[in-house]
């Protein structure tokens, strides 16, 4: 019987790996996300699915550990000179943000006719994005690390530092339900105070001490387990008084951000963060009611319109209010119109404070994940039907009958370098880029830069591109850089024409666009950096340049069989007779032997 039981114990972990492995590979495919691949995932082997499992709420129990240990690392990274630097948008942007969407959400909520308390929960769980789905469309969109990203990360950052005062109200809110009178709820009030105290006292003047301590022991997994030790014991803590597992975790996490022991914490604790945290949204999805959504399909496609719509408007109107312009406001009001990850801990929170009940818990939880499959495809509606954004070119110069030696088109970190030595000459540049914000930050550094776009025609003889002695092209975007390419060497044939390329590929569909020389960007410098290594590594200077520029050599023997000869032709060529590492080793051996060679005349020579 025995055995049986643990068989089965051991299927179950199979199946949930197994789900997880296979369906979030593909959500994040296909743009959804790995939360959703996640839930849907659970949902499928839950018991409206395969029925592998019959008490999904066992296995959230154990994963709510998951979201302690995030909560932990976001409290890991809230430095308090980070948060200072930040500290306009995330208390200012994204106070105002949140405040003003929980209290629209919350009445639609009473407008459903729930009362204040329940539509206070509901609506605040819907106020909190996804965090893993906005930071995902962010990355895939290029706009991380841009203002507009740098803005909505804030806004993120302040609603994952909202939870934990959140779980506090909610845990408090059901505390005060159930005191019989006021002084056991100033009582449990006082409690909580105390303990959060206690723990700020124990961070400030124990836990240092105590992982120097274990640090000089040189046992690995000791640091591990005492990293777990103060995750555990710090939520164990705050819901011993009464508080969330997570604030507890949280307040841990700020102690130590400063901590000489920050990074290896979260190293050792990020494993475990990642699969318990899977392993909470795939208990998630295996708990999704089916027969309370289809006995309540109205009020959840309701509260889905609802609760969106009201988010998304309060969104646009908060940034409209700061000044944003209206591209960037309805771009953010699109991508964090849905709720977030933390709702379903929120929900969690309140059902056992008592403040919603089963069914509420389930409608709510539907509501929060039909958002977040709808924000794809929100998102992609928006990129097709909102304007394309207008560059403005108030006060930039555009060029007309520019004189200059030399045309270079891109002025970026790559242009900025070429252009010092051909300054420093006596070349004159005539200098032109797209991009307008850098051109406006470059006239602030005293150089004149005209914006404009290099596949036009009319930009080019306006850059004086028909007397120009060379024309570059040093843009980093690779279509416009072949483009470009052609346009030069269609309408100014006679113009040498030198171009930046990305990689080999590149490079390639350069020189057959016409460019009479060109250079991958990090080619040189791998070069460089492959002689130092080799010197690093002991082998003689002379040696290290000798085999460093037999491997350019060979390069470019094999570049001109590709672009004269034909890819196909010239990698056939190349297999035919060695592979180019072959190539390297047996002009390496004939330059050590050549080398050696040299070195015995010398001692010959000094011998006679």
């Amino acid at each position: 019987m025995a055995a049986e039981a643990n068989a089965n114990d051991l299927t179950q972990v199979v199946v949930l790996l197994a789900a997880g492995v296979a369906a979030v590979p593909v959500f994040k495919k296909i743009g959804l996300g790995s939360v959703l691949g996640y839930l849907a995932a659970g949902l499928a082997i839950g018991p409206f699915g395969f029925g592998f499992f019959a008490e999904p709420q066992a296995i959230i129990h154990v994963a709510e550990l998951g979201v302690v240990m995030f909560l932990f690392i976001i409290g890991l990274e809230m430095q308090p000179s980070k948060l200072w630097g930040m500290r306009k948008d995330i208390f200012g942007l994204g106070a105002l943000q949140v405040l003003a969407a929980m209290a629209a959400l919350t009445g639609i909520g009473l407008s459903f006719g729930f009362p204040l308390i329940p539509s206070f929960v509901a609506g605040t769980g819907f106020v909190l994005t996804s965090t893993a789905i906005v930071m995902q469309m962010l990355q895939e969109r290029g706009t991380l690390s841009t203002l507009k990203g740098q803005r909505i990360i804030a806004i993120l950052l302040f609603e994952d530092l909202a939870i934990v005062p959140l779980l506090a109200i909610v845990t408090l809110l059901g505390t005060g339900a159930a005191a019989t009178d006021a002084s056991e709820r100033w009582m449990a009030i006082g409690i909580a105070i105390g303990a959060v105290f206690a723990l700020v006292l124990a961070g400030r003047y124990l836990l240092n001490p105590l992982f120097r301590v274990l640090a000089a022991s040189g046992a690995r997994e000791v640091m591990t387990a005492a990293a777990l030790l103060v995750v555990l014991g710090s939520a164990l803590a705050m819901q011993v008084s009464g508080l969330s597992m997570a604030m507890g975790a949280f307040l841990a996490g700020v102690l130590l951000s400063e901590s000489a022991f920050r990074h290896q914490l979260e190293a050792d604790i990020e494993p475990f963060r990642g699969i318990l945290l899977g392993l909470f949204f795939l208990g998630v999805g295996m708990a999704i009611d089916l027969t309370v959504i289809a006995a309540n399909w109205k009020l959840v496609v309701a509260s889905v319109i609802g609760y969106m719509i009201a988010k998304t408007v309060i969104i646009y109107i908060v940034a409209r209010l700061v000044g944003t312009c209206h591209g960037e406001s309805l771009e953010r009001a699109v991508l964090m119109a849905q709720g977030g990850e933390f709702a379903f801990v929120l929900y969690a929170a309140a059902v056992a404070a008592g403040i919603l009940n089963g069914e509420q818990n389930a409608i709510l939880t539907a509501t929060i994940i039909i958002s977040m499959v709808l924000t794809p495809l929100m998102v992609m509606l928006h990129d097709r039907l909102a304007p394309k954004p207008q560059v403005s070119v108030e006060g930039l110069t555009l060029p007309e009958n520019v004189e200059g030696t030399v045309l270079m088109i891109g002025f970026g970190r790559f242009g900025q370098i070429v252009s010092q030595p051909l300054l420093a000459r006596g070349y004159t540049l005539s200098l032109i880029d797209k991009d307008a914000e850098f051109v406006r930050d470059a006239s602030e550094f005293g150089f004149k830069v005209y914006y404009g776009d290099g596949s036009r025609i009319d930009i080019l003889h306006a850059a004086g591109a028909a007397t120009a002695k060379a024309i570059l092209i040093c843009i980093d975007d690779k279509d416009a850089a072949v483009k470009i390419a052609e346009v030069v060497h269609e309408e100014f044939p006679l113009v040498p024409l030198l171009a930046r390329a990305y990689d080999r590929g590149h490079a390639i569909d350069l020189v057959h666009a016409g460019v009479d020389f060109q250079i991958r960007e990090t080619f040189e410098s791998a070069m460089l950096f492959s002689r130092e290594t080799l010197k690093a590594l002991g082998e003689d200077e002379e040696l290290a340049s000798e085999v460093v520029d037999e491997f350019r050599d060979t390069d470019r023997e094999r570049f001109a069989l590709e672009t004269v000869g034909g890819i196909y032709a010239g990698r056939q060529l190349i297999r035919g007779n060695a592979q180019p590492a072959d190539i390297v080793a047996a002009r390496t051996g004939r330059v050590r032997a050549a080398a050696e060679e040299e070195r015995q005349r010398h001692a010959e020579e000094g011998a006679n």
